[in-house]
C-alpha cells in the first residue's frame, strides 16, 4: 500500500511540474518576423489566385476543346453557359514593398542637395554655445 501511495506523489508532482511548462508562453514576434510572415501569408494568397487562374484557363480549354469534338462528331454540343473571365492575378507585389518609409511621411525631400548650406557657421555657434 505504501508503495501506491509513494507512486501517487511522484505522478502528483510531475503533473505540476509539467503544468508549469504548459502554461509558459513564446516571446512576441520580432518586426522582421512579422514581416516574413505577412510576406509569406501574401506569397500564399498570389499563389492561390494564380492556381485558380490556370484552373480556370484549363477548364476553358477543356470546355472548348469538347465542343469542338461534338461537332465534329456530328453531335450538337450544348450552348456554352456564361461564367465570369479567368482573373489573372498578375505578378507577386510584396507588401513590404508597398509599405510607407515613414508613417507619418516625414521624410526627405525628393533630390540631391544642389548648394552647401548657407553658412559656415556651427551649430554650437549659432545656439550661442562656442566649443572652448
Amino acid at each position: 500500500m505504501n508503495r501506491i501511495n509513494g507512486f501517487g506523489a511522484v505522478l502528483a508532482a510531475f503533473a505540476v511540474v509539467s503544468a508549469g511548462a504548459v502554461h509558459a508562453t513564446l516571446p512576441a514576434p520580432t518586426a522582421a518576423a512579422k514581416d516574413q510572415a505577412a510576406e509569406a501569408a501574401a506569397r500564399t494568397g498570389w499563389q492561390d489566385k494564380v492556381a485558380a487562374y490556370q484552373l480556370c484557363k484549363a477548364q476553358d480549354r477543356v470546355a472548348d476543346t469538347y465542343r469542338k469534338d461534338a461537332k465534329g462528331s456530328g453531335k450538337t454540343a450544348p450552348a456554352p453557359t456564361t461564367t465570369a473571365a479567368c482573373a489573372d492575378p498578375g505578378p507577386f507585389v510584396s507588401p513590404l514593398a508597398q509599405k510607407p518609409l515613414e508613417a507619418a511621411g516625414a521624410h526627405s525631400p525628393p533630390g540631391t542637395a544642389s548648394a552647401p548650406p548657407s553658412t559656415n557657421a556651427t551649430a554650437a555657434e549659432i545656439q550661442g554655445s562656442k566649443k572652448p
